[in-house]
């Protein structure tokens, strides 16, 4: 599935982002008040001045509906947390399905840098978007991390974030210096991605680009050079930069970065969660006739297509994904929730994997830590945590689960996350001068 058909397709199914949603109609209020579309049929001489001025009310009420937001998520971030405070906050009452915050969100003047950018407020037939607002609220988040806090740890998905669908990170990707960048900054990074393979190879050949180009660094100290992992299979395979190894990665044995409630997963639990798994998923294929064959790993098992060129429709990744979550929720190791799993649509395939990315950021969250105990900024927290994907709507979403760990920025393509990289880099300079 190619990116924008793959995005396009997760804004309008099943999981809609109430809180995006809620804001885009508070939006629509002052939009149909003051787009004045009619403009467009007056006098030419009087319609410069209406457009100025409808341009300038318009922007004056977006602001001030996000201005308005940022305070209730300030009362929603004093709620959360204050322990002896069994009241919900206003934002949890209009919008019952948002979330903790790690870091209050600056939106209105995210807001106003967007509308520089996308000249929302000059609009007379188009309402701010879903687009927009995502937009908005990833740039309000890389101001709130780099003004009320220290930005420590940048963590990345691999398609679609940091390269297109099925492909892999080149020399010429543009992803790389800006890369290279956070590393000079001394900001570690964490490749968390769905690949869940088992060899440095299979990783160096996804990311030789990135690799080969921090070990040809000359301005990259040691230290830089050992502040990216990646992190394979959601959070089951862990792979450290290593300029001596041949695929420039080495592989960490599980048992030394495993947190302690990895450790308590019970093997024959991960076992039966697959099995159920594996039996939903064969299901899937004789139902609705997909020419997809199984896969099974030690800690995933799956369906690929039985041939490189063969494309299962959306339609069915997307059901596979929505059943098999379904039977594995209401099966008897699902409800024990001993185990936690993930269900996702990988664009071309469909995959459960043990764990989930909440636990590959925090194992890189706490594999830093632990490496630099006494370093600048000790223990790395959820609001010193970026992490950047598109996977945060569809079913299966699986970058959807890292909200619960750090903060996050949502975006559609390789080239949004270059945009970000470099907005973000710009806030760090200033805050650095």
């Amino acid at each position: 599935m190619t990116t924008r058909y793959r995005v396009e397709y997760a804004l309008k199914t099943h999981r809609r982002d109430q809180f995006i949603e809620w804001t885009k109609a508070l939006l629509a209020v002052p939009f149909v008040l003051y787009s004045q579309p009619h403009g467009v049929f007056e006098d030419p001489d009087s319609s410069v001045n209406t457009l100025s001025q409808t341009r300038e009310e318009a922007h004056r009420r977006y602001s001030e509906i996000f201005r308005d937001l940022e305070a209730m998520i300030d009362d929603h971030i004093a709620h959360q947390n204050d322990a002896e405070n069994l009241f919900p906050s206003k934002l949890k009452l209009l919008v019952p399905s948002v979330g903790p915050f790690f870091t209050r969100l600056p939106l209105e003047a995210a807001f106003k840098f967007q509308d520089n950018k996308r000249y929302i407020s000059s609009r007379r037939f188009v309402s701010p978007s879903f687009n927009d607002i995502r937009l908005i609220l990833n740039s309000a988040q890389i101001m709130a991390v780099t003004t009320y806090g220290t930005l420590q740890l940048a963590t990345f998905d691999g398609d679609v974030t940091l390269y297109d669908d099925g492909q892999s990170l080149e020399p010429t990707s543009p992803v790389i210096p800006r890369l290279l960048d956070l590393l000079r900054k001394n900001v570690k990074i964490g490749i968390v991605t769905a690949a869940g393979y088992t060899s440095a190879d299979r990783y160096y050949a996804r990311l030789h680009g990135l690799l080969d180009a921090m070990a040809n660094s000359a301005d990259l100290t040691p230290s830089q050079k050992q502040s990216l992992v990646v992190m394979g299979g959601e959070a089951n395979y862990l792979f450290e930069f290593d300029s001596s190894s041949p695929h420039l990665l080495s592989p960490v044995p599980r048992q030394h970065w495993l947190t302690p409630e990895m450790a308590a997963w019970n093997e024959q639990d991960i076992t039966q969660l697959l099995d159920v798994a594996e039996a939903a998923l064969r299901d899937c294929i004789k139902t609705l006739n997909l020419p997809a064959t199984l896969m099974r790993k030690d800690r995933a098992v799956g369906i690929i297509p039985t041939s490189p060129e063969i494309r299962i429709p959306r339609e069915s990744l997307e059901e596979t994904v929505l059943l098999v979550q379904k039977i594995l929720e209401l099966s008897t190791v699902g409800r024990s929730r001993r185990v936690p799993f993930c269900a996702f649509n990988g664009g071309r395939d469909v995959f459960v994997d043990i764990g989930d990315k909440s636990w590959g950021v925090t194992v890189c969250q706490r594999w830093f830590s632990q490496k630099e105990p006494s370093g600048p900024h000790g223990i790395i927290k959820g609001e010193n945590t970026l992490h950047v994907g598109d996977q945060f709507l569809s079913a299966g979403a699986n970058d959807f689960r890292a909200r619960s760990v750090g903060t996050t920025a949502w975006i559609a393509s390789p080239a949004e996350t270059v945009e970000l990289l470099d907005e973000l880099a710009e806030l760090m300079g200033k805050k650095m001068s």
